[in-house]
């Protein structure tokens, strides 16, 4: 396509994104990483300067027969809003995002499909030491439409900025919605830069200079809309959530580090995270907020029949009866199988 310009940053957006990053550091010389809000993530090292080529290994899985499909992928993610108004205006004039699908109880936000469904509710505020979700993680298809993206958050929405990491896969910013759901924009490094050692991906946090990612990619070429690229999730216990994710769901891990566990279909680096770092004991969720259920794509239907084969044998509760196999993880997080 042709490149796609859009007004570089001011002098306010650049003080705005600067002035974020030195009082996040602050804080955490301060109070330390464990007290502050969102812990960088993933904790795994990250590749070496001296790696040259990507080691030949794979994702670790349990039970090979339990293995999802390669074409495996991640789909729409619903949301419990308070004030679905202002939710709304943030994912559509914030994040680019198109009603699909608006009624004064639900909104579809996405570009072909839908990829955030927001839905009115009278409970209480998500609480972040609960399972839930950690963040959604918007994948762009290339820099400068993340660039874009970042430029628009910059002017119209500077106080959402949390901060970004360099994750050696993948080039991720982070930022909040208005009721304080996590959200990350990256995009993916080509896959044979990433490293993979004793069946794990090597995956790390290093600085990425907001400015400079937007100076050096702003005027490229914008080839399309985001897609969901993964969910990571707050839960109770990690071995409950390999035991459902990858034991009886059939997601690989792919990264295994401190309060968290990373899984994938397809050798991708992951699609599901899920970590304790707030978390840890926490039990099922209440009827508040936040993070209600989480999309999986599978390309077959008889793709969903393994699936819910493996979840009766589990004796986990599932309906395969409408277009779509519905469960729930262990913490009470709807999971949705459909064909796409």
């Amino acid at each position: 396509m042709t490149a796609q310009t859009s007004p570089r940053l001011s002098s306010t957006a650049r003080w705005i994104f600067g002035s974020t990053i030195i009082i996040a550091a602050i804080a955490v010389l301060i109070i330390g990483l464990a007290l502050s809000d969102r812990p960088a993530e993933p904790m795994a090292q990250p590749a070496s300067e001296e790696a040259s080529e990507p080691v030949e290994a794979g994702p670790v899985i349990t039970d090979p027969a339990a293995r999802l499909p390669e074409a495996t992928a991640m789909g729409e993610i619903e949301i419990a809003a308070q004030d679905l108004p202002t939710m709304t205006a943030f994912y559509r004039d914030i994040l680019g995002l198109e009603i699909l699908e608006q009624s004064d109880e639900s909104v579809s936000l996405g570009h072909d499909e839908s990829l955030i469904r927001l839905t009115a509710t009278s409970g209480g505020a998500d609480d972040p030491t609960s399972a839930g979700l950690y963040h959604s993680a918007l994948l762009y298809p290339d820099a400068a439409s993340l660039a874009q993206t970042l430029v628009t958050v910059a002017q119209l929405s500077p106080q959402s900025y949390q901060g970004s990491a360099d994750h050696a896969v993948s080039l991720a910013f982070y930022i909040g919605d208005p009721e304080g759901n996590g959200v990350e924009l990256y995009i993916d490094r080509p896959e044979d830069e990433w490293v993979w050692e004793n069946g794990e991906v090597v995956m790390g946090s290093a600085f990425l200079d907001p400015n400079q990612f937007i100076d050096e990619n702003l005027t490229g070429d914008a080839d399309g809309p985001a897609t969901m690229g993964h969910v990571h999730l707050r839960v109770g216990d990690l071995d409950e959530a390999r035991a459902f994710y990858s034991g009886v769901l059939g997601f690989d891990v792919t990264a295994v580090s401190d309060g968290a566990l990373f899984y994938s279909a397809g050798g991708y680096h992951h699609h599901v995270a899920t970590n304790t770092w707030q978390s840890s004991g926490a039990g099922e969720r209440g009827e508040t907020a936040g993070l209600r259920a989480l999309t999986v794509t599978v390309p077959a239907a008889s793709d969903i029949d393994d699936i819910a084969s493996r979840l009766t044998d589990a004796g986990i509760e599932n309906d395969s009866s409408g277009p779509a196999l519905v469960t729930a993880d262990p913490w009470g997080n709807t999971v949705r199988f459909v064909v796409g």
